[in-house]
């Protein structure tokens, strides 16, 4: 049953990641409402296992930016050691910088973060968050097309993109939604919004990985007995996930997210009831 449930976390992980209507509350409502936890396992340590098979996917579907990114990166420091700089920065070493300065604000969060993780318990805040997360893809799809790029991009844009990040920690907001919606309210080109949301989840995603494999290792390691199940949720989610960055793209391109909009609000509405029926009749369905 364990393998099942992974399987079944897996899937929802790769295919809720990347389409903009959260993986973290998916993932929540399936564990808390409807008992699709792995059994004996840490559901806050599986969650971030199946981002890491989601990272994969995403290292996959933009390997030619990711290396040139690496390229560019060793490329700075050779320049810096021979003391001197091109005049005009590459589009790949500027996306770095991009990508660096969005990713601080989500050092605002670590103070509260097991605040922000125990709320993956709270299925109420996660339909209200998916409520919100629909709002914002019904108003993108409303908004002014932007040209910014990595060229052009500010840094006060990648604050307020990287801020809506650090705010879709919270479960139930999507990372991706949020990003991309935010990315697109500030000028973004469309396709540049999802490249750079992408993009920006990777330190995101690697750190997240390295303090809860810490805390994992300070707990006393891995059951062995669940590696099996770890395994397969991770490989079902780096493959559906990387199937969905490919269907977000069409959708970027065609500039519909707003249909997404209607899927968060039903999602929202229907985990709001079930809470209502777990908290008021306790059916051993809803997670008992």
């Amino acid at each position: 049953m364990s393998l099942f449930n992974a399987l079944i976390l897996g899937l929802i992980q790769g295919v809720a990641e990347f389409l903009p209507i959260s993986s973290s509350g998916h993932l929540a409502i399936a564990q808390e409402l409807l008992g699709f936890g792995v059994e004996g396992s840490d559901d806050m340590f599986f969650d971030v296992l199946l981002h890491l098979g989601t990272l994969a996917a995403v290292f996959v579907a933009y390997w030619a930016d990711i290396k040139e990114m690496i390229l560019e990166f060793i490329r700075t420091i050779q320049d810096v050691s021979h003391g001197g700089m091109p005049e005009k920065i590459p589009p790949a070493r500027r996306m770095i910088l991009l990508v660096v300065v969005g990713t601080l604000p989500l050092f605002l969060v670590l103070p509260i973060q097991d605040f922000v993780e125990g709320l993956s318990s709270n299925t109420y805040f996660i339909g209200a968050a998916l409520l919100v997360t629909g709002v914002l893809l019904w108003v993108c799809d409303r908004v002014k097309k932007g040209r910014k790029n990595e060229r052009t991009a500010t840094m006060r844009d990648v604050l307020v993109v990287g801020l809506s990040q650090a705010v879709a920690t919270c479960p139930g907001l999507s990372r991706s939604g949020t990003t991309i919606s935010v990315g697109c309210f500030v000028g973004f080109e469309r396709k540049f919004a999802v490249r750079y949301a992408f993009l920006l989840s990777i330190p995101a995603v690697l750190g997240a990985n390295l303090l809860h494999f810490v805390d994992v290792i300070q707990a006393g390691g891995i059951d062995p007995a669940l590696v099996p199940a770890y395994l397969l949720g991770v490989a079902v989610a780096a493959v559906s996930g990387y199937f969905s960055i490919r269907l977000l793209r069409f959708v970027a391109e065609k500039g519909r997210f707003g249909a997404f909009s209607y899927y968060c609000w039903a999602a929202g509405v229907i985990t709001l009831a079930l809470s209502v029926m777990k908290s008021t009749s306790g059916l051993p369905w809803l997670g008992a």
